[in-house]
């Protein structure tokens, strides 16, 4: 944990590769200062069939899931960080964002736990 999760249409894989997206949003969140290097996920998922606004236009979506505890303003800075690597990376890409959703550390158990 953290996870990063990039929902996107398949066509910006014609931009850039996959794993090139993964290890820049890795960098993004690694130089966030805010998690461990490796404990970062992040996973990319291209969609062929889907809807933006009625409409088949490219998009990306960063569904990140972090352990409570960081404040508003570094998940915001988190957020602004990587749409505007995004941005950079994918200029064409009209809709490109990210939203941050916390994991509560009270209910929260993986393998290393039990």
């Amino acid at each position: 944990m953290p996870h990063f999760i990039l929902d996107c249409s398949a066509e910006i894989l014609e931009v850039h590769p996959e794993l090139y997206i993964a290890e820049q949003i890795h960098a993004v969140a690694a130089a966030s200062g805010l998690f461990d290097i490796q404990d970062i996920k992040v996973r990319v998922n291209p969609y062929g069939r889907y809807l933006v606004g009625g409409k088949h236009e490219p998009f990306m979506h960063v569904f990140s899931s972090i352990m409570q505890g960081r404040s508003t303003g570094q998940k915001a800075v988190l957020s602004r960080s990587v749409v505007q690597m995004l941005s950079g990376m994918f200029p064409d890409v009209k809709y490109i964002a990210m939203s941050v959703s916390e994991f509560e550390e009270a209910v929260y158990c993986n393998r290393d736990m039990l």
